[in-house]
């Protein structure tokens, strides 16, 4: 794994050094799109609307419009607001961990030691095991400032970022408001049906089918011969693809024909000092 951010867990007088991780990855097999014709891929180009370029990313900045005015905010703008400038994730507060509502939970993250002496990070891990309370942190990461549970998962430290409280919508269905009358035989049948399915859960008891038939079915293509060549989906090259390439060329060339001459030079002075000698 490479690490994605470097900062310190902050609580009280204490700071632990961490180095951040992505906890998850996406397993789903890879797949672009192709026109059905003749198999050849679908390009997207970032074209200006206004002087019609392709435009590369180091030349994209961001912006926000109102409906009236935009305001392009560049990379030296974002990085000077205080909070991205920041690299310390700060303790809020300590929370029961029975009291965070699973729907609030978005992107895991593992927490290493980034430090010679790991006193601090084990004093935090065994404070919160110990104490069954999870650390509500604020942090800056990827240009937005982020709420987050600070939990323990085995051995180790992890951050479980959170969705804002305005981000969870109320779930206000009409249908729900109606009296229901349930009897008593319904809810012990119901009862007997969940004890029957009831068991503990292990991730590794279930697999995701989609994939598996997925890459089977691609697995078959490619034995009866069902493809296609892969360079012929792509097409000819931009010009200005073309354009960077002879100017890589062009440089190329100029930096050899400076070599040469150097060297010419270099014998050229060598043989004028064998005559004088």
């Amino acid at each position: 794994m490479r690490a994605i951010w470097k900062g310190a867990v902050a609580f009280g007088l204490v700071n632990v050094p961490v180095k951040v991780y992505s906890a998850t990855e996406d397993h789903d097999i890879s797949l672009h799109q192709v026109h059905d014709r003749d198999g050849g891929r679908i390009r997207y180009q970032r074209r200006c609307e206004v002087c019609g370029e392709i435009v590369d990313f180091k030349d994209i900045d961001k912006a926000y419009d109102d409906g009236e005015h935009t305001v392009v905010l560049t990379d030296d703008d974002l990085s000077a607001l205080p909070v991205e400038r920041s690299r310390e994730i700060e303790v809020v507060e300590f929370v029961p961990s029975d009291q965070l509502d699973p729907i609030m939970l978005d992107r895991a993250y593992y927490l290493e030691p980034d430090s010679t002496s790991i006193k601090a990070y084990v004093l935090l891990r065994r404070t919160l095991q110990e104490t069954d309370r999870t650390a509500i942190v604020q942090f800056a990461l990827r240009q937005k400032s982020r709420l987050a549970a600070l939990r323990v998962r085995g051995d180790v430290l992890m951050l479980q970022t959170l969705l804002w409280d305005d981000e969870i919508r109320e779930a206000a269905f009409p249908a729900l408001e109606e009296k229901v009358r349930i009897s008593a035989k319904e809810k012990q049948m119901s009862a007997e049906l969940v004890d029957s399915f009831s068991t503990d859960f292990d991730p590794e008891n279930f697999t995701d089918d989609y994939q598996s038939q997925l890459r089977t079915l691609i697995e078959a293509k490619i034995d009866k011969g069902d493809t296609l060549d892969t360079e012929e989906t792509f097409g000819p090259a931009d010009e200005d693809d073309d354009d960077n390439v002879l100017d890589l060329m062009e440089a190329l060339r100029r930096s050899v024909e400076k070599n040469r001459e150097k060297a010419g030079a270099k014998k050229a002075t060598g043989s004028t000092k064998q005559k004088g000698a």
